[in-house]
């Protein structure tokens, strides 16, 4: 499994019961996760939350806030600061499982040497990824067709003291936007997706997950440069496990380049035991 442990503002507290307890920086947040269908290990724990995230039979769901907290707070991932709230739609703004991939592509970058390292971030959200690629020295297009979850990452890179200049900001259809830097000839030397399961482009398009993964990864693969550094794929669609992710990139990736392939469960570990189950990522490395 890929481990997300090298957190020390963020701690999974426990699980259980269809849900998780988390310490984000200061603030213990309460919310739902279907696959911890086990019971919860210190019961007493849980009245700790300061506020809980309750979903409703009719769909969504709202914030119980049991203490008054701020809008918004930072955490911070080493020397990578990141704003988070509570969203309507239970998510914060960060996933925090995700740190096991920043950290490998920044090790990544960092390693090659080069001082002129492209990666593109498509379904790029708050920036967490962007802001890690970024300060270990590359330049990232940061792709997304939320225009406030691209000003959230617009915050994020200056909350962390990064350049004006280390990235670049584009609101639109990730698809369409890699069809255009195929005409325009422009390269990458990595690129990593987190693409939805079900969404809405800012036209009004429609994406499924199954009918649109493998085309678009096979697009994105044409515009990998000549000496490409890795590929990322995260998936947190049930059925999209790491072996349908490894086939992709064999298929995509390692047919032009060579290199290997490595997918596995994304987890989090957690302080009253056992991990928790996050999805899945695959990664394409040019060993």
């Amino acid at each position: 499994m890929f481990l997300a442990d090298t957190w020390k503002d963020y701690e999974v507290l426990d699980t259980g019961d269809g849900e998780k307890l988390e310490r984000w920086g200061d603030v213990i947040l309460r919310r739902p996760d279907p696959q911890t269908i086990w019971p919860k290990a210190d019961p007493a724990l849980w009245k700790t939350a300061q506020a809980h995230y309750h979903r409703s039979e009719r769909g969504g769901g709202e914030w119980e806030f049991l203490q008054k907290l701020p809008e918004r707070w930072t955490i911070s991932h080493g020397d990578w600061q990141f704003y988070v709230r509570p969203t309507g739609f239970k998510h914060t703004g960060l996933f925090p499982e995700q740190a096991a991939n920043w950290v490998w592509m920044s090790e990544l970058i960092k390693q090659s040497g080069r001082k002129d390292v492209k990666v593109l971030n498509l379904f790029g959200y708050t920036g967490a990824a962007t802001v890690a690629c970024a300060a270990a020295g590359a330049h990232v297009t940061h792709v997304d067709a939320a225009k406030g979850m691209v000003q959230w990452a617009k915050e994020n890179r200056e909350l962390t003291g990064l350049p004006e200049t280390s990235c670049r900001w584009i609101v639109e259809d990730a698809l369409r936007f890699v069809q255009r830097e195929i005409r325009r000839g422009n390269h990458y030397d990595g690129i990593l997706m987190d693409p939805p399961s079900y969404g809405r482009g800012p036209s009004g398009e429609v994406w499924k997950l199954e009918n649109e993964l493998f085309g678009l990864v096979d697009t994105c693969a044409q515009v990998l440069s000549d000496d490409p550094l890795f590929y990322l794929i995260n998936s947190y669609t049930t059925g999209f496990q790491a072996s349908v992710l490894s086939n992709m990139l064999e298929k995509c990736v390692v047919s032009r380049h060579g290199g290997k392939v490595d997918s596995q469960e994304l987890c989090l570990p957690v302080t009253t035991g056992g991990v928790l189950p996050c999805g899945a990522s695959g990664r394409w490395f040019n060993a």
